[in-house]
């Protein structure tokens, strides 16, 4: 199963960082957080990545062209241009690098890499920003046994934007991308948000209208009763402006919950 990584926007809370580099290369211990997030699929056995690449798309390609050279000693002769690796400590990642837009939104992006998808019953999609403890296994087994178009992990942060009003049986009831409310106003909530890490049915495609965000396709499938929570038991941590860089550093160091890989 294929899965999208949304690499194309501006990240203008962080200018600090990414005037000069997309965000999803903006690097947490050393490495881009992209990285980590790619770290995460592949323990579970998907490394197969489409990148929806955007904004300074060109410094993420040029991260994989060089990758192995940024990671292993080699001898160059640079004269025949001849190069000797004398390691391979590289990941196995299967990655599709793809223009989508400088400025489309989510679900044009999503949509421009249907070609890339091929004939693939589910794939997922998750932002180029965030990382969870989760358990990925479960979430696609989770996806195929309810057998609708699209199932969304729910998480608890400590901010909440797209918030999930679900049911007992934690189908969607709506969506609004950036509702705050609290417990009090909905108890059925269970104070969840969309943390990312989707997986949809191919039939999606039919559903995602021109130059719009993804998230706008929830609130249609979720009337006919088509979209799932995942509840996601493990932690959850996004990386929307500087701050947040510093802290997903420090949990690096200290702890870092999502790394699930040895």
């Amino acid at each position: 199963m294929k899965t999208i990584i949304l690499c194309g926007g501006t990240g203008t809370r962080m200018k600090e960082e990414t005037e000069f580099k997309p965000k999803p290369l903006v690097s947490v211990g050393g490495k881009p957080i992209l990285w980590h997030i790619m770290k995460i699929y592949a323990h579970y056995g998907f490394n197969d990545f489409i990148l929806a690449l955007g904004y300074k798309g060109d410094l993420i390609k040029d991260y994989f062209l060089h990758e192995r050279t940024f990671v292993n000693d080699f001898t160059l002769n640079t004269k025949t241009g001849d190069m000797v690796m004398h390691n391979n400590h590289c990941d196995d990642f299967n990655v599709t690098l793809a223009e989508t837009g400088l400025k489309s939104l989510t679900g044009e992006r999503i949509k421009r890499l249907k070609k890339y998808i091929g004939n693939d019953e589910h794939f997922m999609v998750t932002y180029g920003d965030g990382v969870a403890d989760i358990d990925i296994s479960k979430l696609v087994e989770f996806h195929k046994e309810h057998g609708l178009v699209a199932t969304i992990t729910g998480v608890k942060p400590a901010t909440r934007f797209g918030f999930l009003n679900i049911d007992a049986d934690s189908k969607v009831i709506n969506f609004a991308q950036h509702n705050v409310t609290t417990e009090d106003e909905n108890e059925g909530a269970k104070d969840l948000i969309n943390g990312g890490f989707m997986v949809f049915r191919r039939d999606i495609f039919d559903f995602i209208e021109d130059d719009s965000m993804i998230e706008s396709v929830f609130s249609k499938l979720a009337k006919d009763g088509q979209v799932m929570v995942y509840n996601s038991p493990g932690r959850w941590k996004c990386m929307d402006n500087y701050k947040e860089v510093e802290e997903m550093n420090e949990l690096w160091a200290k702890n870092p919950f999502w790394k699930v890989w040895n």
